[in-house]
């Protein structure tokens, strides 16, 4: 995100793609956080709320009587719904200068821990317990991580939706929850390929009884080999597949299914 100052009194917001188009601008008072116009109404006033939290949490972020030029540019597919709202509320709240996690809070039901996934340099561990946080940096690096790919289903789930449905529904009991802790714990600690999986596929099916639906195994990849993670909004987005097959059976499985978007774990993730 490039900011800038500039004349006038608003703010004047462009989103770019990866191939620096632009998807998204908007022209947002800051006497009210409103906007003034828009290519997305909807979205513009996400970002004046946004920007109205931070303001509040700290009082001189935007007292200065002077307009702004915004600029955010997408590093990733904007389809693949890899974290643009939780970089976009990790960056304004590093441009006011106030907690990010305080800023989350104030404007969405998650967990927070795709905050926390916004300003880390590796993998880490997030845990929330009694309105409690903790981030402990993870070293996983397995060897098998060439028997992993990440393959895009093309249904973005909206995650604050997908939270409310949680919440309006039947809660994680508290042995469902340390359960779900212990079997994080097991996957990221895989030191052999096969408990990996295991471990997998029994998170899946904890997940799949906490939220009343089926794995996507189950419903999509009934006579795939490997086991099938969903990940993100449980059901949208990305899939975790595991695979003991050389790269191009794995890639073609997935191609006769329709999807083109297969990455393997050392494409998608940074060493």
């Amino acid at each position: 995100m490039l900011v800038k100052p500039s004349r006038g009194s608003d703010l004047v917001w462009h989103s770019k793609d990866m191939n620096g188009e632009t998807w998204f601008d908007a022209q947002i008072s800051l006497l009210d956080f409103t906007p003034v116009k828009s290519s997305d109404d909807e979205k513009a006033a996400y970002i004046g709320k946004l920007l109205k939290n931070a303001v509040r949490l700290n009082s001189e972020f935007l007292d200065k009587w002077n307009g702004f030029k915004v600029e955010t540019t997408l590093q990733f597919d904007q389809s693949w719904g890899l974290g643009s709202s939780s970089t976009l509320i990790y960056t304004v709240a590093q441009w006011a200068e106030v907690n990010p996690y305080l800023l989350h809070f104030k404007v969405s039901n998650g967990s927070g821990y795709d905050i926390a996934c916004a300003g880390a340099e590796g993998p880490i561990e997030y845990r929330l317990h009694d309105d409690q946080l903790s981030i402990a940096e993870s070293d996983f690096d397995p060897k098998f991580k060439d028997k992993l790919f990440f393959i895009h289903l093309g249904n973005k789930q909206n995650s604050s939706e997908e939270v409310n449905k949680y919440l309006k529904g039947s809660k994680a009991s508290k042995e469902q929850i340390e359960e779900i802790s212990d079997l994080s714990d097991k996957i990221a600690l895989s030191k052999s390929f096969s408990k990996f999986e295991q471990h997998l596929d029994k998170h899946e099916e904890v997940i799949g009884s906490i939220l009343k639906r089926d794995p996507i195994k189950q419903t999509t990849f009934k006579d795939y080999w490997g086991s099938v993670k969903s990940l993100g909004a449980w059901g949208g987005d990305f899939i975790l597949a595991t695979s003991d097959k050389p790269v191009k059976p794995t890639m073609d499985y997935f191609k006769s299914k329709g999807y083109t978007t297969i990455l393997p774990y050392r494409e998608l993730i940074l060493p």
